[in-house]
């Protein structure tokens, strides 16, 4: 019995010490894996990434990517940009491309599957909104600190406030944006500038300058209307509205405006500055200055009475405006016109812009941060898209095969056109090699921006910042899921009255002696349960 025992109690011994031991193993284990995971890389990531240096994956490795193919440089797997990323940076792109037609619908599809692909592209802010609260993508900006180029474009343009706006309600932003140095106008109007120089007529300045102008081309041209419109006039009451302090067009969104002073959001489509922009281009209708059939045309038309002369002013982006001299140079003769993109007027707020330096980008499946090239993958991810070398090379290609460059000056090599650089060359920069394409290359240092510009288009640029104040964004709202789709109900029957009644007021369908008719109608909607809604939402989260 006593030998039996002294068994026992040796064995228990024995178990005990290799407890003892194994813990103190674990230990050891669960603080080195806790090491490993705050200051080693895993997977093919490389161990001492940083900014200025170019990403290389330590052995080769694949990602997967949809890809939004546009029509007018399809897609090809031979295409420079795939061979020189695989070259460059031991990365494969193993893509799925889909028609740009039908690419939001796709992405929704393969996301709701569980199906997408490791990087998930051309999503512009916002919707990322309908997949964050079932988890199906990643909260990127738990990861951004595996991004140095990221990081270090952050703090040097100062784009905090911009990506406040992209914050959902647990503090995260689920969208990884294209950024850009500066806030990027594009739309202004387009006007005659030798009908100017016929008239002896200055360019305006403000709206109430442009109305004098179109008055004294009415007067010089009787039978024409001086401004008709394209894009059914969506983006001249964008440009319009911040000039006087409010939001209408393409900028009329959620149609709530951030009240600094009081710390709250208004209805904008129900201000008196709202009404005051209305008065104004309905005042441009009645004396025969604004074409009506501006807020119904198609563009087609629109263009063609720009084109043939029959109009004097329209809305125009840097690349529209390339496009009218194209057709005017067939139609009134190269030699007997001239055009120009002006500076757009101020009005009664003062000479403000409104813009963001974001511009769309790359989702992530939740599933990838499990990867093993997780890592990997965000340092390729930070070094095309944030470095000064991978921006380079996704808007202009291969120095010495597609570009030159010489003291800071790029041009593009002989044999390769693009954006009415070499016309005749036989070779294009998007649809022979890929580069400059919408997938991948957006964003960047305000010089890289205006390096693929003509000098017009830089000196709008430059005027821009000159002469405007860029308005900040308004803080962000941050509705849950089922907060989100009360919101959504909520504001759809009240878009649909301001839109319809915004063209009725313009073109004088409807007198804006009914103005306080309107406002009612607009309550008879739940206006004010909407907007308080907004403010409830933004005073619990902000």
């Amino acid at each position: 019995m006593i030998k039996q025992s002294k068994k026992i109690m040796l064995a228990l011994m024995l178990l005990i010490v290799v407890g003892v031991l194994a813990a103190c193993n674990n230990s050891e284990s669960t603080d080195a894996n806790k090491e490993g995971s705050e200051g080693e890389t895993s997977g093919a990531a490389m161990e001492d990434y940083g900014v200025g240096d170019t990403f290389k994956a330590t052995e080769p490795v694949t990602f997967t990517a949809l890809f939004s193919d546009h029509p007018n440089y399809p897609i090809k797997d031979d295409w420079l940009l795939f061979e020189k990323i695989k070259e460059m940076t031991n990365v494969t792109l193993d893509t799925t491309a889909v028609p740009m037609s039908d690419y939001a619908d796709k992405r929704s599809l393969l996301i709701s599957s569980g199906d997408a692909p490791n990087i998930i592209p051309k999503t512009y802010p916002g919707e990322e909104s309908p997949f964050v609260s079932s988890g199906a993508i990643l909260p990127i900006s738990d990861y951004v600190d595996m991004m140095p180029h990221y990081q270090d474009k952050v703090a040097k343009w100062e784009i905090e406030p911009f990506l406040d706006g992209l914050r959902q309600q647990d503090g995260k932003y689920y969208v990884l944006p294209g950024l850009h140095e500066n806030v990027w106008p594009d739309y202004s109007l387009a006007i005659r500038t030798d009908i100017l120089e016929e008239l002896g007529l200055e360019e305006p300045k403000t709206w109430e300058e442009l109305e004098v102008v179109l008055e004294e081309m009415k007067k010089a041209y009787p039978e024409s209307t001086p401004f008709s419109d394209r894009f059914k006039m969506e983006s001249t009451l964008n440009i319009a509205a911040t000039s006087f302090g409010t939001k209408a067009g393409w900028g009329l969104a959620n149609m709530l405006e951030y009240q600094e002073d009081s710390d709250e959001f208004i209805f904008a489509p129900a201000t008196d500055e709202y009404r005051s922009m209305l008065e104004y281009f309905n005042g441009l209708v009645e004396k025969g200055l604004l074409d009506p059939e501006s807020v119904t045309q198609e563009d087609d038309p629109a263009i063609q009475k720009f084109t043939n002369g029959d109009s004097f002013i329209i809305n125009t982006n840097g690349q529209t405006l390339t496009q009218y001299r194209t057709t005017m140079d067939e139609t009134l003769g190269a030699d007997n016109y001239s055009i120009k993109k002006i500076v757009v007027p101020g009005g009664p707020a003062g000479h403000l812009m409104a813009g963001t330096k974001l511009e769309n980008g790359i989702m992530f499946p939740a599933t990838v941060k499990d990867d093993p090239n997780f890592e990997a993958m965000l340092q390729f991810i930070d070094w095309m898209l944030y470095s000064d070398e991978g921006l380079e090379f996704n808007k202009w290609g291969v120095e010495g095969e597609t570009f030159t460059k010489e003291n800071g000056e790029r041009m593009l090599a002989d044999n390769v056109t693009f954006r009415g650089m070499n016309p005749e060359a036989e070779n294009h920069l998007q649809i022979d090699y890929g580069f400059s394409g919408g997938n991948f290359s957006y964003g960047g240092p305000t010089e890289l921006l205006h390096s693929m510009f003509a000098e017009e288009e830089i000196e709008f640029q430059n005027a821009m910042h000159e002469t405007k104040e860029v308005v900040l964004p308004d803080p962000p709202i941050k509705y849950d899921a089922l907060q989100l789709e009360r919101s959504s109900l909520l504001s759809t029957p009240l878009k649909d009255h301001v839109t319809q009644n915004t063209l009725k007021f313009i073109v004088g369908e409807r007198s804006l002696d009914e103005w306080d008719a309107y406002l009612k109608e607009l309550e008879a909607k739940n206006l004010q349960g909407y907007v308080d809604l907004a403010n409830q939402v933004y005073q619990e989260n902000k």
